[in-house]
């Protein structure tokens, strides 16, 4: 098999990049020869002693790094202990301001020190810009993404903190409940400001750009079909599905996941006179999020974006571990969130015995389920999935749908397009079926918060009855029909399924529209009154398309021409 997935999509943009240490320090000094200071602001993860090396090489009468200015690291912990709590995986989203991280006493005596220096200032690390207000503003930032990988390699520290020996889920902990949360709200207050990008992402090759080509891939992005970079990672359950189908590396020894569409994680890559420059696409949400998201969708979720995509393949792999999600209440309560982790599992492949476990057979004794998860989880018991749970085969273009409270996971041997609220950890695993995971511990399990959320009334009569493949035609036409798929009507997420041979017509209806073509070689997508360059889509690939469009049209392209293809599209109930 030739596999046509792209996993570096981009977006061109025309505008100004250079590229290098030189050439960007270069520029630096040329273009503010008379500037009294320079901020270089940034996020966690970038490689801060390269960063503060290059930087301190500028000409310059006084440097300061902000992490001087920051009140102490038994100070940082104290400050964010309520948010990061005592539990191993979860936290409660804070509200800290990154104003809060500097200890006011020495931020008094440097800014005095600041008034009085004639020549250069340069200000550096996160927070720059909090110091004082500077004369030319950059910012280094940083995909979450790969702010994970450095946290697994012990090359990233936290805000304020070094906890870059810590294990990685106590790292990712503090960073998606304290850490982002801190930086992403200092970053959308400073959006305006920024003068300079700067993209570290490759150690020693930095590449940056102006404000007006930032702003003009933002607008680009936000008024044109667009995908996000997929980023793949294995699973103590992984499969072999994604090497062919996303041309992977074929020495690993499975892979698990694809997220091809978690903007809170992915990059966004902006092509500029035929270079690369990746930045968060996390960016095109706070700085666009009307025209992306839709108004509608906007005045509910604020600045985040609501829909994920991601692939679980278990092809020649396991079982996930059986889990539940928690109810909005729950989350609400316990980790300081919005809503939660709806979701539901659309079959790209599956084996003849593939199978999935959902809904809780008729009739159980509850008390006992749990007294047998209890004593599973202390070990030396293995509990008997099968006398609790629903097993129900699955076949290609099976769609079931899993609002929160709901058992479930996928077994052995399929491909899940998983399409859910964006909530991302929030998964209690009641049993892992005896395995380790893959630093060859036990996983974390959540028995006691699973029983507080599991929904005991979705059982057998009730999954059959409204989570299995609940497809409704909704319209017809000359070569194409559309479909109603769900989702389940306590979940947010209205999934519509096209099957065609020839063009489809597509209206946003003020929210964003997340699509995969789930059937098929090749795709077009087109504006019909030419708004946007055309965007040519691979089997497998997930799109977004910004609710701004309106309207626009999908066909079958190239090896696909006259042959049936399918998409799945998700989008917000208004």
């Amino acid at each position: 098999m030739i596999s046509s997935y792209n996993k570096t999509p981009s977006i061109q943009v025309d505008g100004f990049i250079t590229k290098g240490w030189d050439a960007v320090k270069s520029f630096i000094a040329e273009k503010s020869p008379e500037t009294k200071v320079v901020a270089i602001d940034c996020y966690t993860g970038i490689h801060y002693s390269e960063l503060k090396l290059q930087l301190a090489s500028l000409e310059h009468t006084l440097f300061v790094d902000t992490n001087d200015l920051f009140v102490s690291q038994k100070d940082a912990e104290a400050l964010t202990t309520r948010f990061m709590t005592d539990d191993t995986l979860f936290g409660y989203m804070s509200n800290i301001s990154l104003s809060e991280y500097f200890d006011l006493a020495k931020l008094d005596a440097i800014r005095s020190v600041i008034s009085s220096t004639n020549g250069r200032v340069i200000i550096f690390g996160c927070g720059a810009q909090l110091v004082t207000k500077s004369d030319l503003l950059i910012y280094a930032d940083m995909p979450r993404w790969e702010i994970i990988q450095r946290m697994r390699s012990q090359e990233a520290k936290g805000l304020g903190i070094d906890n870059s020996k810590e294990p990685f889920s106590l790292q990712y902990k503090r960073g998606l409940f304290n850490d982002w949360r801190v930086l992403d709200k200092h970053k959308r207050s400073i959006y305006s400001s920024v003068d300079y990008w700067l993209d570290t992402v490759v150690p020693n090759e930095p590449k940056m750009i102006d404000k007006k080509t930032f702003y003009a891939g933002m607008d680009k992005a936000a008024t044109s079909p667009f995908r996000v970079v997929p980023f793949f990672d294995p699973a103590p359950w992984g499969g072999q599905w994604m090497k062919d189908v996303c041309n992977l590396d074929r020495s690993k020894s499975n892979y698990g996941w694809c997220f091809d569409c978690v903007p809170e994680e992915n990059s966004l890559l902006l092509e500029v006179d035929n270079i690369v420059f990746e930045m968060p696409s996390v960016n095109l949400v706070y700085t666009k999020s009307r025209q992306l998201l839709g108004e509608p969708v906007e005045s509910r979720f604020g600045k985040e974006f609501p829909i994920r995509f991601d692939f679980l393949d278990t092809l020649e792999g396991g079982n996930l571990s059986l889990q539940v999600h928690p109810t909005t209440q729950y989350a609400q309560e316990n980790f300081g969130l919005h809503y939660t982790q709806d979701e539901s599992y659309y079959i790209m492949e599956a084996e003849e015995d593939a199978e999935v476990y959902l809904g809780l057979k008729t009739g159980i004794d509850k008390d006992a389920m749990i007294c047998d998860l209890q004593k599973a989880e202390e070990g030396g018991f293995t509990f008997d999935a099968e006398k609790y749970v629903n097993k129900l085969p699955v076949k290609k273009h099976d769609h079931f749908l899993i609002p929160g409270g709901t058992v479930h996971c996928s077994g052995a041997n399929a491909v899940v397009l998983e399409i859910s609220a964006t909530p991302n950890l929030f998964t209690f695993k009641l049993w892992d079926w005896q395995r380790l995971g893959l630093d060859g511990k036990p996983r974390p399990i959540n028995v006691q918060r699973g029983k507080d959320v599991i929904d005991w009334g979705r059982d057998t009569e009730y999954i059959h009855e409204n989570l299995v493949n609940r497809f409704e035609i909704v319209a017809e036409g000359d070569g194409w029909k559309e479909e109603k798929t769900g989702l389940h009507r306590n979940q947010f997420i209205e999934t519509r399924r096209h099957t065609f041979t020839k063009a489809v017509t597509h209206y946003t209806d003020e929210s964003v529209n997340v699509l995969n073509l789930v059937d098929g070689e090749e795709i077009i997508v087109e504006s019909p009154v030419n708004a946007f360059d055309p965007l040519i889509i691979h089997y497998a690939e997930t799109f977004i398309i910004p609710a701004s469009i309106g309207e626009y049209t999908i066909r079958p392209y190239g090896a696909s021409e006259g042959k049936e293809c399918k998409t799945i599209k998700a989008s917000v109930r208004i």
